[in-house]
């Protein structure tokens, strides 16, 4: 059985070509803001997250992972940060919030891809 993503993506272009080429792997539902996340993340169980950091809503990615690994229910869900945002400060901010890996914009489709795979194998 496919594993279920959660992708926390803003840009409709990025979400439609992510689902395009992760659908084979993957059981995908995506979400562009705060509160289809909490919707989603409270109806699915989830195994793994790509979350972009730039977010329609109140709360950007980085504070929603806070969120996630502090909550017991939700805290063994892999992270994976896939952002335009570049800078080291960017990435240990990313960190700091608790995210597993932490990837930037643009990527090839396949690193992605084995990175998530991966992600997903340790969590089992």
């Amino acid at each position: 059985m496919k594993k279920r993503l959660l992708f926390v993506e803003d840009d409709v272009n990025t979400q439609n070509i992510y689902k395009r080429m992760f659908s084979d792997h993957f059981r995908i539902e995506i979400c562009d803001n705060d509160q289809t996340f909490y919707s989603l993340i409270n109806k699915f169980k989830f195994d793994i997250i790509l979350m972009d950091i730039s977010l329609k809503g109140i709360k950007d990615g980085l504070q929603l992972t806070k969120e996630i690994k502090s909550n017991d229910e939700f805290k063994h869900i892999p992270v994976i940060c896939l952002t335009a945002h570049a800078f080291p400060q960017d990435r240990e901010n990313a960190f700091n919030a608790g995210v597993d890996e932490f990837l930037t914009k643009p990527i090839e489709a396949a690193r992605l891809l084995q990175v998530l795979l991966n992600a997903t194998v340790k969590n089992n």
